[in-house]
Parts: structure tokens; sequence; C-alpha cells
């Protein structure tokens, strides 16, 4: 017996009757002994519709507003599930996450937690409730709404366990676990038995959708024991954990791919201490993240720097360095879409070379063009084109091993 903290995405919740199903795995655990806190995504693809929405009244709304129209879609969910409990006869009290106590930076769109108060929470599981949290939102110093950006319900997850000081933390989604690749690109893909927090962190962040990254670098920092389970079945999940069992003579975990991608190059920027950080500082301070960065330099005096954002950030970086081409000094921007980031993981890369090289002699083989390369210790990441990611996945995905005979089951598509 303990504290449970459980996450339903959007597809376990996506119908009636599928609230119905999580009410009555909430009512085991219940049963068993255990306080249930439990975290609920907006219903399906509900989210989409909301921005839909917005879209049609306004290409650019405002991210205020924004963050008020998304934030129903959580509210529904948590009510339907309380709703459900009361009628299976179990007490449960839904909360928003300003109820909750969930406080945020105040940036709308991608803000991050800074504290929870807990004092309403317990008090509500002090009464044997169960307790329904809405994920991806929360409320600023200043009273306003915000939400943590998509799949922040994860991340809302994580950072209720740390500050509950929870038993466990459990993700359920439509898959059985953590694969060695989608199992909608690579149906033949293997569910890992568990994977390091290193390595987690490294595929959400390269486009892994299972786990939110900022959620797993939660649970690293805070020592959270995360599971990744299905909510259709009772298969056991993926355990993400400080130091995983991973297979011997596996030397790559899994390959992601991440399909929105575009590429900038910032075009004659002077060559001089000091380029780098204003470009970069600049960039930052507009909420823009940038991920892999190349410089080269053809002349002695002026230097070329290129890098990649979401595709969906395009606009915003070609307007603010556009907007600060005087203070950046450079001639001129260019960009290119329809890319795509393709990697491969694994903690065994660090002793064993020429891993990379067997991604490039794959990518070679399938006549995929290389636009851009990052590394680390546990990672190597290609920028391809987008129309060639699935093939490229699969041939990466065969030429480590990591194909099984059996094919990976995906609910709710």
């Amino acid at each position: 017996m303990g504290l449970i903290v459980h996450k339903y995405g959007g597809t376990s919740v996506g119908t009636i009757e599928r609230i119905m199903k999580v009410a009555d795995r909430i009512i085991q655990y219940k049963e068993a002994g255990h306080d249930m806190v439990v975290v609920v995504s907006a219903m399906g693809k509900s989210t989409d519709v909301l921005v839909d929405m917005a879209k049609q009244i306004s290409p650019y709304p405002s991210e205020r507003e924004m963050d008020m129209l998304l934030a129903t879609g959580e509210q529904v969910s948590i009510a339907l599930l309380a709703m459900a409990l009361h009628q299976k006869g179990y007490d449960a009290i839904s909360l928003t996450g300003w109820q909750a106590g969930v406080t945020t930076e105040s940036i709308h769109g991608k803000a991050r937690i800074t504290h929870i108060e807990t004092e309403r929470i317990r008090k509500e599981l002090a009464r044997g409730r169960v307790v329904i949290v809405a994920g991806f939102q929360g409320v600023s110093e200043a009273g306003e709404i915000t939400t943590l950006g998509r799949g922040g319900s994860d991340t809302s997850a994580v950072a209720l366990a740390a500050s509950l000081n929870a038993d466990k933390c459990e993700i359920f989604t439509d898959v059985a676990g953590v694969y060695t690749a989608d199992p909608r690109v690579v149906p033949t893909a293997s569910k890992l038995d568990s994977i390091s927090y290193d390595e987690m962190l490294e595929l959400a962040n390269l486009g892994a959708g299972v786990l939110h990254p900022r959620s797993v670098e939660a649970a690293k920092t805070h020592k959270v024991r995360l599971v990744v389970r299905s909510s259709f079945t009772t298969e056991e999940g993926t355990y993400v954990e400080e130091v995983a069992h991973m297979e011997t003579g596996r030397v790559v975990s899994g390959v992601a791919h991440d399909e929105d991608v575009a590429k900038v190059t910032v075009v004659g920027m002077p060559a001089r201490v000091g380029t780098l950080s204003r470009l970069f500082n600049t960039l930052a301070d507009h909420q823009v993240n940038v991920d892999i960065i190349i410089q080269s330099s053809y002349d002695a005096a002026v230097t070329n720097i290129s890098f990649t954002v979401a595709g969906s950030d395009l606009k915003k970086t070609l307007d603010t360095l556009n907007a600060h081409r005087d203070h950046l000094g450079f001639e001129k921007v260019e960009y290119e879409e329809g890319l795509s980031k393709v990697s491969i993981v694994g903690a065994g890369m660090v002793h064993n070379p020429g891993v990379a090289a067997e991604m490039f002699r794959v990518l070679a083989e399938q006549e995929i063009t290389i636009k851009m390369v990052s590394t680390s210790d546990i990672k190597v990441s290609c920028v391809i084109p987008a129309e060639h990611t699935e093939r490229a996945v699969r041939s990466l995905h065969t030429a480590y091993g990591l194909d099984v005979a059996e094919t990976a089951v995906v609910h709710g598509v």
C-alpha cells in the first residue's frame, strides 16, 4: 500500500467507454489499499480541435487566450472521470491545475512548473477520495492560467509524484511501454523492460512521443520511480530508472525521429568574439529553442551559422532574426523546411567505435542525403529530407539488430 500517481493520455480517455475502463483500473488500485492521484489529458484529439477553431479566427492568436482555450480540454476529462468513479460508488474529486496548487512561470504555451502546493491534494486524500488533476496546466504567480506545452501532462504527473513523495508514477498510454522505435513506423519494434533516465531523456528529446522530455528530466532529478505501460492491457511496462539492465551486447537501445524540423542559416555574421552569444541569446529571449548548430567560415571577417528549430517555430525564428538584423549584423537569412531528424540512442555507444559510421553507411545505401549531424556520448542525430524518414528509421532499426519477429500492438489509432 502507498501513494501512486497515474497519468492517462488522450487516447486512454478518448471515449466515454474508455473513461469507464480507466475508472475500473483506478478502482483496482484503490481496492488494493493505495491512495490515488490521477492526472488526465484532454480527450482524444480534442486539443487539436480547439487549436483548429482558434486558427479559423486568427492565424496567430494571443498566447494568453490560447492557454485559456486549451486548458478547457483537460477540465472535460477530469470531470467525466470523477463522474465515472462516482457512478461506480467511489468518492473522487476533480481539480484544475490551479486548484491542485500547480504554480508555473509566467510564460504562455511552454511554461515550466516552479512549485506545487500539495495541501489541497493531501486533504482530499485524507478524506479517502481519488484526486483527479488536470494535466498540462497550472497558474502563474500573477494568477494567469498557463499551459506546459504539448505532452505536458506527463510533466504534471511526475511533478506531482515528486512533490507528494509518491511510491510510483505510472504513465498509461496506447502502447505497452517504451519501444526500440515508434511501433507505428516499425511494426517489429521491441518493448524494453527497462531504460536509463539518460537514454529515455535522449529519446524523448529526439522525438519519441511516449514521454515528454521535461517529465523524464524531472523524474531523474527527483528520483521518481517511473513506469510506462498500456492502459488497454495488464502487460508489464517499461521501467525508467537510474541504471537500466539492458540486453547484453545491445549497443543501440532505440531509433527516434522528429518530422517537425527546419534548418536556418544566418549568412555573413561578423566573425568576432561574442557573435554566437549575441545570436542565440536573442533567440532565447524570444522563446526559440535551437537544436543542432554548425558554424562555417569562408572569409576571415564573416561567418555563417546554421541551426535547426522546430518547424512550428520557423516563422517566429525568422521574425525575430529580421527584427534584430541591425543588432546582429548579418547579411541575410536562408531557411529550409520539410526536414526531419533521425537519431540512434544507446548507452553502449560510449565503448563501441564505429556506431556513427554504420549509421552513415546505412543512410548512404538508402541514398538519403544528410543535411546536418549532431553527436553526444549516447546518441547520433542526422537531419534528412522528411520524405525519407520512415525508410531511414526502418533501415537503421534493422541494421542495429533491433527487429523482432512479432508485431507491436498500438491501440487507439
